[in-house]
C-alpha cells in the first residue's frame, strides 16, 4: 500500500490565495449586474435546476435557510425569480428563474468567460498550455468542493 500524499503548506496556501483571487475577479462580473456574488450563485443555482426547492438551494449552495430566504426575497422583488407553488406539497413552495433571471445569469456567465479569455490571451503560450491540460485535475478539485459541501 502507498503513504497517503502529503501536502506544502505553503503550495496549499498558495492554491488557496489563487483560487481566492480568481472567485473575486469573477464575481465582479455579478457586482456589475447588481447583485451580489452569493444572489448570483442562487439565481444560476435556480437557474439551472429549477425549479427548485428553497431547501435543496440552500444544501447545495452551503447557506443557512435565513440567508437563502433574504437572497430569494431580493432576487424575486427584482424580478429575476419567482415562487411556484410545489405540486405535492401545499406548504413548500419551488423556486424558478423568470426569463429576466435567466437572461441575467446568461450576461454574468459571458462577463465572466470575457474576462478569462482576456486574461488567457494576455499569458504566454506555455502558461496557458499548462493551465489548460491542468483543466482535469481542476474540475476534480472543483467536485472535491462540492461533495465537500453537500456533506455539511
Amino acid at each position: 500500500m502507498s503513504d497517503p500524499v502529503t501536502f506544502d503548506p505553503e503550495s496549499v496556501a498558495r492554491l488557496r490565495r489563487a483560487i481566492v483571487r480568481l472567485a473575486r475577479v469573477l464575481n465582479a462580473a455579478a457586482m456589475s449586474e447588481d447583485l451580489t456574488p452569493s444572489q448570483a450563485s442562487v439565481l444560476a443555482i435556480i437557474g439551472f435546476r429549477g425549479p427548485i426547492g428553497p431547501t435543496e438551494v440552500a444544501r447545495f449552495e452551503g447557506i443557512n435557510p435565513t440567508m437563502l430566504s433574504r437572497i430569494v426575497t431580493k432576487l424575486d422583488a427584482a424580478g429575476l425569480i419567482r415562487r411556484t407553488p410545489h405540486p405535492t406539497d401545499q406548504r413548500a413552495a419551488l423556486l424558478e428563474a423568470t426569463d429576466a433571471g435567466r437572461a441575467t445569469t446568461v450576461r454574468i456567465r459571458e462577463k465572466r468567460s470575457a474576462t478569462v479569455t482576456a486574461i488567457l490571451a494576455e499569458m504566454p503560450e506555455e502558461m496557458t498550455t499548462a493551465l489548460l491540460a491542468a483543466l482535469p485535475a481542476l474540475e476534480d478539485l472543483a467536485d472535491g468542493f462540492d461533495r465537500a459541501a453537500e456533506a455539511r
